[in-house]
């Protein structure tokens, strides 16, 4: 399926809810599947990771870090883009 980065992208609720609790917002969500490069992930899915610049606190860990990286699991439906699940590393 050729890549649609301009479909509505739909969040579930468990991408919601990771978001808030790893760290990141829709918009960094929306901003990685809009302008990272898609791969292969499992079951259909596919995947895309972009670094932000961060300089804060991991809410994971309490630690320090200068960057983080979202990672999102999304479908690529007919009429959207569906997020079934975001992830957040951080790194110096």
């Amino acid at each position: 399926m050729k890549e649609r980065r301009d479909a509505p992208i739909v969040l579930s609720v468990h991408a919601k809810d990771r978001l808030v609790q790893r760290g990141t917002t829709a918009e960094e969500v929306a901003n990685t599947v809009r302008e990272g490069d898609w791969q292969p992930a499992k079951r259909g899915k596919q995947h895309s990771a972009k670094q932000f610049e961060f300089g804060g606190i991991s809410p994971v860990n309490g630690l320090p870090y200068r960057y983080k990286t979202v990672d999102v699991v999304f479908a690529d439906e007919p009429e959207r883009i569906f997020v079934v699940t975001v992830k957040v590393y951080y790194s110096n």
